[in-house]
């Protein structure tokens, strides 16, 4: 037989791989020891697998690894035993088995990634549904013709700070629209104060504007007022004071 044909005829390539019956693998190894085109051929072939299954490596990880092929165990259930033929065709062999679960690994991490994918595009997805829910929310809050609308203005520690409050008097419930206010320094907070101006001035806290950088829409709902004759915010440590700091004072507005 001609060696180039015999070579092209591909049986090196299943000899490698483990796949020809002993006869064959006989035939191939005293060809090999006869012939020094079909020993490099051989050891061609071998490396191209080493080769090939190392450029994979780097896509799966030794837990994704071990996982797999724990899959595979389990799925049919035995483990195959093969015949030796010699260490370093052991080795190849490996390396070609070796090869064919990190395809399967690669397969299964970007199946993995599409799945993680998916979940991030549905969280957008819920997100953005729940963003214009709430902005639904503050349109009907704005719009309510039942509400008192108040605005604050700014006073002399800011004199181009601005605020709304809508003041619903029959639910007494309070919204206050701060997206006039400047972002309040570390370790402060802005606090809402409803005002009664007679007999005597006396200012009861309905709330904080916690979170304020959070808060897109700088719109708050505070606690319920039913006697209001005017409201304040002023600018307060963190966790708000039991009485207004006036000198903080940043805006002011009678109902």
């Amino acid at each position: 037989m001609d060696i180039k044909d015999y070579i092209e005829s591909g049986i090196l390539e299943l000899y490698v791989y483990g796949l020809l019956d002993e006869a064959q693998n006989k035939e191939v190894l005293e060809m090999s020891k006869k012939h020094k085109e079909i020993e490099n051929e051989i050891i061609a072939i071998e490396k191209s697998i080493l080769s090939l299954s190392t450029s994979f490596s780097p896509f799966l990880s030794v837990q994704n690894f071990e996982k797999i092929k724990a899959e595979l165990e389990i799925k049919h259930n035995k483990i195959i035993e093969l015949k030796s033929k010699s260490s370093r065709y052991n080795y190849v062999g490996w390396a070609a088995a070796a090869l064919f679960l990190l395809f399967i690994g690669y397969q299964y991490q970007q199946q993995s990634i599409l799945k993680d994918a998916n979940n991030e595009l549905n969280q957008t997805i819920v997100s953005s549904e729940n963003e214009n829910r709430r902005a639904n929310e503050l349109l009907n809050i704005i719009r309510d013709n039942n509400n008192t609308v108040v605005t604050l203005a700014g006073q002399t520690v800011a004199p181009k700070a601005v605020a709304k409050v809508y003041w619903n008097k029959e639910t007494q419930k309070v919204y206050i629209d701060a997206s006039g206010l400047p972002t309040p320094p570390e370790g402060k907070e802005y606090q809402v104060w409803s005002l009664k101006l007679k007999p005597a001035l006396t200012p009861t806290s309905i709330g904080l504007l916690s979170e304020f950088n959070q808060n897109g829409s700088k719109i708050f709902e505070v606690s319920k007022t039913q006697d209001a004759e005017a409201f304040g915010i002023t600018l307060e440590p963190k966790g708000g004071s039991k009485t207004p700091t006036m000198e903080q004072l940043y805006t002011l507005g009678s109902v």
